[in-house]
């Protein structure tokens, strides 16, 4: 591969992450109502699908770490990318409740295996040891999925109509990350080809210890995607100013990814993972005691501690494990949060209604127990 397609890389993964997350994780924030309207089903069942979605999602995440670390993450990110666009023009079809819920059962499958852990793959295929940066990289470029991907939809579906939304999500699937995976990324295997000897992936306590960790994280970031307007409006917020200071969340996650970026290489991936874990409990902290003028805090400690957390989740098991078996035990570390995430609008929800200060009390103190995973974490000979 030549030098300028190299450079190519990361922005490929990266905006191929942005469309991946803007047509499924965050699609139906704003696709849910007129889609409800148009196929005569209500909102409850399309989220109803998202769990679903998010369920088949963690069954198929392990399949998908294996299938990278043996064919690559190239191979794995191309047939995302068609599984995608298969659900999202089932969706712009769809007549009915079971149309519609198989489409977004099927937008789960590209989700099992078409976000970050392939992308990832590639870098550590690439640059072994040294993929940290690049990895921080493509972390801060796909952030911008969830910062891009609900006005994005907003303004096509305003253009084109909720149907005209979902086949223009397809078409960039089918059209643009198809060809530029095909063209741009190298094949092969995430990793080295394991000797005959080569010990399988199992389970100790330092993986234990992250799947906890990012569990915690997941349920938590799903948590708030779904209610945080709702959270700060309870904090004292109009409607129009919860929405506003929500995307303070999004805008601190790209800031915190950028920074990491900047500073890659410097500093304890450990000691950066503890302080991620402090920083939703913090804004929480400071949004209940200071009231509404200070609610947004919630958001911005959210995001930032998201942030940081997003880019741990691809460095640690790479710096604590070494490259070998990256994509099996990145996904295995990641599964249990893939379940979790499935009940986090749910249960938050039902806490948010007793009251705001023990929904972020739960939130608080998941971080606590997040923070307390982050000790025993060393890397091993």
């Amino acid at each position: 591969m030549s030098s300028h397609a190299s450079r190519l890389i990361v922005p490929v993964l990266g905006f191929g992450l942005i469309v991946a997350f803007a047509s499924s994780y965050y699609l139906l924030g704003v696709l849910a109502e007129p889609l409800a309207a148009g196929t005569g089903t209500t909102p409850s069942l399309v989220f109803a699908g998202l769990s679903g979605a998010f369920l088949i999602s963690a069954v198929l995440s392990p399949f998908g770490g294996r299938w990278v670390d043996r064919r690559g993450g190239r191979e794995v990110l191309a047939a995302a990318s068609v599984v995608f666009a298969l659900g999202l023009g089932g969706l712009g079809l769809s007549q009915g409740p079971v149309s519609v819920t198989a489409s977004i059962l099927t937008l789960g499958i590209g989700m099992g295996v078409g976000f970050y852990g392939p992308a990832f793959a590639v870098l550590v295929a690439l640059h072994g040891e040294a993929a940290k940066k690049p990895i921080t990289a493509v972390s801060l470029i796909g952030a911008f999925g969830g910062a891009l991907g609900w006005p994005a939809t907003l303004a096509m579906i305003e253009w084109v109509g909720w149907r005209g939304a979902c086949f223009g999500w397809a078409a960039l699937h089918l059209l643009v990350c198809l060809p530029l995976y095909l063209t741009m990324l190298p094949d092969g295997r995430a990793g080295p080809r394991p000797s005959a000897d080569s010990a399988p992936v199992r389970w100790d306590g330092r993986m234990i210890r992250l799947a906890v960790l990012f569990a915690g994280a997941w349920w938590i970031a799903t948590a708030m995607s779904a209610h945080l307007p709702r959270l700060l409006g309870r904090l004292g917020l109009e409607p129009a100013q919860a929405a506003g200071a929500a995307t303070l969340m999004a805008g601190a996650a790209v800031a915190v990814r950028l920074l990491a970026f900047l500073t890659s290489g410097k500093g304890s991936p450990i000691a950066v993972l503890r302080l991620a874990t402090l920083l939703h409990p913090l804004g929480a902290t400071v949004a209940y005691l200071g009231g509404k003028g200070l609610a947004g805090a919630v958001a911005l400690g959210q995001g930032a501690g998201n942030g940081l957390l997003s880019v741990a989740s691809g460095v640690l098991p790479l710096h604590l494990f070494g490259k070998e078996n990256y994509a099996t035990r990145q996904a295995l570390i990641l599964t249990p949060a893939r379940f979790l995430q499935a009940a986090a609008p749910l249960s938050y929800g039902v806490l948010l209604d007793r009251s705001a200060g023990l929904a972020l009390l739960a939130s608080s103190l998941v971080c606590g127990l997040m923070f307390a995973m982050t000790f025993g974490l060393e890397r091993r000979p």
